[in-house]
């Protein structure tokens, strides 16, 4: 990911974990952090280490970051609970292991 897709956060003055006053929300494959209303992840790069906002639901109605939504339908790829849509799958999206899988918004499908 690079941080066109995911904002960079404001300066922290801690590094989130286990133990830092922020509850942890899993989401796909890291850990964001609630923060002042808002969610951040850990990202490293060249420059070292600092945090992303995190994505937001690309539903119409919906302004949530993709770990806490719960808009009805939600057809986002990104979003926790989005679903696959095959008919023999009810895994979530981004566990889904479907060897045929054609749902749009699951992680591995073509």
């Amino acid at each position: 990911m690079t941080t066109l897709d995911h904002p960079a956060a404001e300066t922290h003055r801690h590094t989130h974990g286990p133990g830092c006053g922020h509850a942890a929300v899993l989401h796909d494959d890291h850990v964001d952090y609630v923060h002042d209303g808002h969610l951040h992840r850990e990202h490293r790069d060249a420059d070292g280490v600092h945090y992303d906002e995190c994505a937001k639901c690309s539903c119409p109605d919906c302004s949530d970051s993709c770990a806490v939504c719960v808009c009805a339908n939600c057809t986002c790829p990104t979003c926790n609970h989005a679903t696959c849509q095959c008919a023999h799958c009810a895994d979530d999206c981004a566990h889904c292991v479907c060897a045929d899988c054609a749902c749009p918004t699951c992680h591995h499908a073509a």
